[in-house]
């Protein structure tokens, strides 16, 4: 067999090569792959969960999509629902606008969510990695304005380092954490404004329903906006 008849399943890869060029990745994405390559794994496993979360939704905020590299593992569970994400810093912005290709476009703007709601109505919202960026006097202001924009009945999803995993976490990831919360703190600040809220914990790229204070990682679920 000759090596052009070999393996014929990997020609669509070359094709795919040539007429669209290689996918870059976004800064932060490849900050972490030059420092910490299976960091991104972690990460894409964060985005996949919130992405069989929101399956079916019809239309999605994401607060803080950085360069956005990560945000089309949920635009693909919630296709053909729109995904639209906001973000504090304006070179994270130009940065994912940039990266995007024709398959996977979305809305992205720069916004401080500290200001107001976000222009425009949405059935769920997430933010992965931004509420241990909120000084704790600011975190009211800034869940009140996403469930502003929020219909009922309304989903909302954090994740964030858990309290109990500061200690042991580098240098870099620490910096700008000002209010890492334990699992019961993170359930009580989230039934302040929704009925039912879930907590979950992860490890590495596992999550699950096991003992919160021995995670690195919590989400927790909002759901049912008080109004």
């Amino acid at each position: 067999m000759s090596e052009e008849t070999r393996e014929q399943q990997y020609k669509a890869h070359v094709a795919l090569r040539d007429e669209k060029g290689l996918t870059r990745l976004g800064m932060r994405a490849n900050a972490r792959w030059h420092a910490d390559p299976r960091g991104l794994g972690i990460v894409l496993s964060r985005y996949k969960f919130v992405g069989k979360m929101l399956a079916g939704k019809t239309r999605v905020l994401e607060v803080g999509c950085g360069d956005g590299w990560a945000s089309r593992v949920v635009q693909q569970e919630i296709r053909p629902g729109v995904l639209v994400g906001i973000e504090l810093l304006p070179e994270w912005v130009d940065d994912a606008r940039q990266g995007m290709e024709e398959d996977w476009k979305f809305d992205v703007a720069q916004h401080d969510m500290l200001t107001g709601p976000v222009a425009g109505r949405f059935d769920a919202a997430f933010a992965l990695d931004v509420l241990e960026h909120i000084p704790p006097a600011d975190e009211d202001l800034f869940i009140r304005n996403i469930v502003a924009s929020l219909d009922a009945p309304g989903v909302l999803i954090f994740g964030l380092p858990s309290l109990e995993s500061q200690p042991y976490a580098s240098q870099g990831s620490k910096e700008g954490h000002v209010n890492c919360k334990s699992g019961p703190e993170l359930k009580q600040l989230m039934l302040r404004y929704f009925h039912d809220v879930f907590i979950f914990s992860m490890n590495d790229e596992v999550v699950h329903t096991g003992f919160s204070p021995m995670a690195h990682y919590l989400f927790a679920m909002g759901v049912g906006v008080k109004k």
